[in-house]
């Protein structure tokens, strides 16, 4: 009876979800009642302090103290850019350090709220989520418009170290005519996902209005801009995409409202160890329109860790000039050393139309994150 009772108590102390001190109180009241040894209480102690351990090891999130539960992650990425180019300079920076909170305020309600603190310190994502039903769930707030596979990837789980040309220039990014956004925007959109097959969905979607402006800014005119994009997956590891945009926004000198629109297309495939991402985007600022597309292909040699990558990534940023159109080559390796740290190393040959320029990269980015 006595050795029963002891399996029970180990199995009831190793899975209370009290504190460590309530444990000690319920084994001191159980010696003191002669239910148990000081050698069995010991016992149970160092079995509890083991199983601890192992919970604390596994822990993938950790739960902040707040009115809400929230979850508090974040990374930093520190990049080394060797600069073959005239005039520039090789060195380090800070490229993100990103703290990012997520929470779940009811069983239909979520928030995120992300901030960068590198170079400007700016908020990117401040938004609440309602899930309704799998086919219709609403979004409020800031956050990254529904445009382009490339775009809607995180940062830190970017395969190459830089997006592709087209994407900085058309969809709200560092070249766009309105100025870096981090591809985000202040508005409201509804998505979801239906037609259910084989535990998959055959449709995803996502369309919202914006105000066009960017982020944590307010709109600058009268006019809404409306985003859209659609991806089906047709078999399995395969994604057939296309977005599109349009809007009247401000941008040039002097600032005015100019007609801002784009369409793109956009393929993933995905068959164990190997990869194939490419998209094609088009874009109308004012009376000036740009193209561009890339394909990237990658392998891991080792599974989830080491990873081989080729791109090609060209962009036209006026079709209606000459010798303007810019391709670039990448070859990349990136090692994961587990879920949240990892090292990217690039290099890229660029080629230009009209007059060479020696203007080559080669660049190593080592991310952190917790």
């Amino acid at each position: 009876m006595n050795k029963f009772f002891t399996l029970i108590l180990i199995l009831f102390v190793v899975t209370l979800k009290s504190n460590a001190q309530s444990t000690n109180d319920i084994l001191n009241l159980l010696i003191a009642n002669k239910n148990i040894t000081q050698e069995q209480a010991d016992s149970i102690r160092a079995e509890a302090a083991i199983k601890q351990q192992e919970t604390d090891a596994n822990k993938k999130s950790f739960l902040v103290n707040a009115s809400k539960q929230v979850q508090l992650s974040g990374y930093a990425q520190v990049r080394y850019q060797n600069l073959d180019e005239a005039g520039k300079i090789d060195g380090f920076d800070i490229r993100r350090a990103r703290i990012d909170i997520k929470g779940s305020i009811s069983p239909y309600w979520n928030i995120r709220f992300q901030a960068d603190l590198a170079v400007t310190p700016k908020l990117i994502d401040a938004y609440g989520e309602c899930k309704l039903f799998d086919y219709f769930n609403l979004t409020i707030g800031q956050f990254k418009i529904p445009f382009s596979m490339e775009n809607l990837a995180s940062s830190n789980k970017l395969e190459m170290i830089d997006r592709s040309q087209v994407v900085e220039a058309l969809v709200a990014r560092g070249k766009d005519v309105i100025g870096n956004q981090n591809g985000r925007d202040i508005g409201v959109q509804v998505f979801g996902s239906f037609l259910k097959i084989d535990n998959r969905y055959l449709i995803d979607y996502s369309a919202g209005i914006f105000n066009g402006s960017g982020i944590n800014i307010s709109d600058k005119n009268e006019n809404k801009s409306i985003a859209g994009r659609s991806v089906i997956h047709p078999i399995k590891g395969l994604d057939l995409g296309c977005s599109f945009y349009s809007g009247v926004d401000v941008f040039g000198a002097p600032s005015s409202n100019h007609k801002r629109n784009r369409w793109g297309v956009e393929l993933k495939y995905e068959l164990k160890q190997f990869s194939l991402r490419s998209e094609y985007i088009k874009g109308y600022d004012s009376n000036t329109i740009r193209k561009g597309w890339y394909v990237q292909s990658g392998y891991f040699i080792i599974p989830q860790k080491l990873q081989f990558l080729l791109k090609y990534d060209t962009f036209d940023p006026n079709t209606s000039s000459t010798n303007d159109i810019s391709t670039n080559y990448t070859i990349a390796i990136n090692y994961a050393f587990n879920n949240w740290s990892k090292v990217q190393v690039g290099y890229t040959f660029r080629e230009e139309q009209g007059p060479s320029v020696n203007n080559n990269m080669g660049v190593i980015q080592y991310q952190i994150g917790f």
